[in-house]
């Protein structure tokens, strides 16, 4: 039987949540009956019990970790991602992610090197090309991104994975099988340019530079970035097969 994953998405929205699906199973290669979805939209929402899935996806979010006060929301969406850090069921968290996982272990998070919505080029580090899901990787590639905070000071605990000029801790791994990338591994441009209209004036890009963005979108090649979620479904079902 094949492996099952689930997708966490911390965000409301049901068209945007569909989206993001979408584009996990183009990432990973998986079929539609592979991956489940749960949305952590409310304060009661729970992500559930892990027994019947190989692996987990986090999604992007709204939320911010550098803001003053978390509400009762964000407090619960903490809760229930805090659960998946040192759990048994190996994870991915997408942007969003690097920066909880990075606060929650005791790193830095901040504001000093925003990327806007659009290209970036991502280098592995020495670490990162040992990896299991960055090894056959390119040691510099191509990706997507778009995030108003970033990893400062990474935890002790963890690896630093992945880097770039204009953000240097792009990719960790934290123990054995919990990894967060600050970039979009999960977006191809068409993909992007979803997003990039879900989230208009959101603080991603200046409004003024969205047809700039866009029309540079379908010349990114996202290949080895969409790679690394799909050697995570490999790494999780090595022992499926």
């Amino acid at each position: 039987m094949p492996a099952r994953f689930l997708l966490v998405s911390p965000r409301s929205g049901e068209e945007i949540a569909r989206a993001e699906r979408g584009d996990f199973l183009r990432a990973t290669g998986l079929k539609e009956e592979q991956l489940d979805q749960v949305m952590l939209d409310t304060c009661d929402a729970t992500i559930g019990p892990l027994d019947p899935y190989a692996g987990v996806f986090v999604g992007g979010s709204p939320l911010n970790i550098t803001t003053d006060t978390y509400d009762e929301y964000q407090q619960a969406v903490h809760a229930q991602l805090r659960t998946l850090i040192d759990g048994p069921v190996p994870t991915m968290f997408v942007c969003f992610g690097a920066g909880f996982i990075t606060h929650e272990l005791g790193g830095h998070v901040g504001r000093t090197h925003p990327e806007s919505a659009g290209p970036s080029t991502v280098e592995l580090t020495a670490d990162g090309r040992k990896d299991p899901l960055l090894k056959n990787l390119p040691a510099e590639f191509s990706t997507l991104t778009g995030h108003t905070e970033n990893i400062i000071i990474p935890p002790l605990q963890a690896v630093v994975l992945a880097t770039a000029p204009s953000c240097p801790t792009q990719m960790i791994r934290y123990g054995q099988h919990t990894w967060a990338c600050q970039f979009h591994a999960d977006m191809d441009p068409a993909a992007m340019k979803a997003r990039m209209d879900f989230y208009y004036d959101y603080g991603y890009f200046s409004p003024a530079d969205y047809d700039d963005i866009v029309s540079v979108l379908p010349g990114v090649d996202t290949q080895h970035s969409n790679a690394i979620l799909h050697n995570f479904v490999t790494y999780c079902t090595k022992d499926h097969d």
